[in-house]
């Protein structure tokens, strides 16, 4: 009997239900988990997504595409599959997907942390027989700080910039971690100001009910000195562009878990890193696979093969599943730059 979802040469496919889960070349259904362009790209027919992930979808992908809503918690038949959308905790409207067809249940993760950033719907584990899950940081060397901890860190080094009349920059993804950035910045130190991607994607969700902080997009017009001791949220691409030469006496700080590992914070050329990772770390990625209850556990992107040979140790069914995910990291560069209206 085949499986219920396999991988094609165009993604992850139900052939009873007729549709394509995060697919990486265009198809006529496609189920998207979330609005990173590693996982939602261009050129699918028909797009089927949560809710708050549509108008994201539309401004990255443009407004003329057909795309559907869905609830989470809700079951949508599709060709005699029950599909459903279930928290992820990754990013606003992040989903992980379930699918049931005879009393079989495989949930595709997407992306995903476990832990409540007091953001976005947090993380909710579904039980299932198949497992697909990620594993971008999928050592045991990946344990991450508490968000607390790591927001006074943030508004520790901006505090003291500002009292040294510097401009502060924090580079983070334009999705996701921007937005959670914000809700952890203390606004009484000084302005906040956003490259004009970040802001885009600001001004998408708050036209769609999100709360967001104030913030104020740089352009032709702002002053170098208006910025000094605020701080700039801005995607890692934008420091090798000529729009950096809006700033003087400027330091930087890169936002990403990568920061936890030795070394990454110099090849990144940056002042400062902030573990601060929207997905799971070590611990809650198997909390989430025993959660889970599943008995076969297929793995992709990051560190599938050794966190697959963990699961088989004990005792799982798990081995790596090859897909063309990558990492938001490089993936979202091309989608902050195409964004970029300034």
């Amino acid at each position: 009997m085949p499986e219920l979802l396999e991988v094609r040469s165009e993604g992850i496919y139900c052939s009873q239900g007729g549709f394509f889960i995060d697919p990486w070349k265009p198809v006529a259904k496609a189920i998207i988990t979330h609005a990173h362009s590693d996982h939602a790209r261009p050129g699918m027919q028909h797009y089927l997504a949560h809710h708050d992930t549509v108008p994201i979808l539309r401004l990255r992908l443009g407004e003329h595409i057909s795309v559907a809503g869905a609830d989470y918690n809700k079951t949508i038949d599709i060709n005699g599959v029950k599909v459903s959308f279930h928290p992820a905790g990754h990013i606003i409207g992040s989903a992980q997907i379930r699918v049931e067809f005879k009393g079989e249940v495989w949930v595709v993760s997407g992306d995903y942390k476990t832990t409540d950033d007091g953001y976005c719907v947090p993380f909710e584990s579904v039980a299932c027989h198949t497992f697909i899950t990620e594993s971008t940081f999928g050592l045991p060397i990946f344990s991450w700080k508490p968000q607390d901890e790591l927001f006074e860190s943030m508004n520790t080094w901006w505090r003291q910039n500002s009292a040294d009349g510097k401009t502060s920059m924090i580079l983070c993804y334009s999705l996701g971690k921007a937005q959670r950035v914000l809700h952890g910045l203390d606004e009484n130190i000084g302005k906040i100001y956003t490259h004009g991607s970040v802001e885009n994607t600001n001004h998408c969700l708050r036209n769609n009910g999100h709360s967001i902080k104030d913030t104020i997009k740089v352009d032709y017009y702002t002053q170098k000195k208006d910025m000094e001791g605020g701080i700039v949220l801005a995607p890692p691409g934008a420091v090798a562009t000529p729009w950096m030469k809006r700033f003087s006496n400027v330091t930087t700080a890169t936002v990403s878990g990568w920061m936890a590992m030795r070394g990454t914070r110099r090849r990144q050329n940056t002042d400062f890193g902030i573990p601060l990772s929207d997905h799971a770390d070590w611990s809650g990625l198997l909390d989430a696979v025993k959660a889970s209850g599943a008995t076969k556990v297929l793995v992709t992107h990051g560190y599938a093969s050794s966190f697959a040979q963990y699961l088989r140790e004990l005792g799982l069914d798990s081995r790596p599943l090859i897909t063309e995910f990558g990492e938001v990291e490089a993936a979202d560069a091309a989608s902050d730059e195409a964004s970029e209206k300034i």
